[in-house]
């Protein structure tokens, strides 16, 4: 969530860095005498304004404030660029960046390759063979940019352990490390013990305040988790309110131990949107001669029966 928010305060300060470009814009054509230039820019300025606090409201307004730069942007391009015969070059290739850094790839990419006549033709480029293959280079190599971004995004979500919301790592590689620990236990001769913990609240904070309070609730759970628990404690997600804290070499009475210190802490923990943390633990210990596949779905039954309201 960190992650969003500075994003979302980087967005908002490029918005009000244009915002204020278009003010001095409007300023200059002002002080030159050139007053006919001078409505466009003092009427975009406020809508960057408008649109810096749509990004830095709720997640949901970021698609919209996106929306309303690109239409402040084309509209700057369309009106300056018939007016700069020697810089038509440099507006040209304006409106295909600007909508490859606001929209997706693909609606961008379609966007950009259905406005070429348009841009062409306000530059007066339209017959300019050597320019429209130009400008159709720059729309084609700027897409490579965001396409290796997200290739290289999917390629860390495909490796990365780690859920996307927390913490806590995916159910894959929860399940690969819990039959490498109950093979390990029984390798050693020691115990292993599970804790399968429930958030009730965590669906009702998702519909009911957002975004941010459901990760919020995921992040007080996983800093709790890791205040209770010992450096080799491991914490999966097994489902989506649905948790397990694996233990290993760890006893009946040391479970339990760390389910009521994971308890109370939790019920210690106050949010501002959803109160004290509700939570609901249960242990499970991996049984004498107990394969992990059968370990696991034991475990898996008993998650489904604690999740039941």
């Amino acid at each position: 969530m960190s992650e969003l928010h500075h994003h979302a305060r980087l967005h908002a300060g490029l918005y009000t860095l244009a915002a204020l470009l278009l003010v001095g814009q409007a300023a200059w054509f002002y002080l030159v005498g050139d007053y006919d230039r001078i409505l466009l820019p003092a009427l975009l300025a406020p809508l960057l304004i408008t649109a810096t606090l749509m990004r830095l409201g709720q997640p949901e307004t970021a698609r919209l404030s996106a929306y309303l730069v690109l239409v402040c942007g084309y509209l700057l391009v369309a009106m300056e660029l018939p007016a700069q015969s020697s810089l038509a070059n440099v507006w040209l290739g304006l409106p295909p960046v600007l909508t490859l850094l606001l929209l997706p790839l693909g609606p961008a990419m379609l966007l950009n390759l259905t406005l070429t006549p348009v841009w062409l033709l306000l530059g007066e480029s339209l017959l300019d063979l050597d320019l429209a293959l130009s400008y159709l280079s720059l729309v084609m190599v700027a897409g490579l940019a965001p396409w290796e971004i997200l290739h290289q995004r999917a390629l860390l979500q495909a490796t990365d352990p780690l859920d996307e919301e927390c913490e806590a790592i995916r159910r894959g590689a929860l399940h690969d490390r819990l039959q490498s620990e109950c093979e390990r236990a029984e390798l050693l001769g020691q115990h292993l013990a599970v804790l399968v913990i429930h958030l009730p609240q965590l669906e009702m904070a998702g519909e009911q305040f957002g975004v941010r309070a459901r990760g919020a609730l995921l992040t007080s759970l996983c800093n709790t988790v890791a205040r209770c628990s010992r450096d080799h404690d491991l914490l999966g997600r097994e489902g989506e309110a649905d948790f397990w804290l694996v233990l290993p070499d760890t006893s009946e009475n040391g479970a339990l131990l760390v389910r009521q210190r994971l308890e109370e802490s939790l019920q210690r923990t106050v949010l501002l949107d959803t109160g004290a943390v509700e939570s609901r633990l249960t242990q499970c210990h991996l049984g004498r001669d107990e394969s992990p596949q059968r370990f696991i779905q034991r475990l898996q039954a008993t998650t489904q029966r604690h999740a039941e309201p």
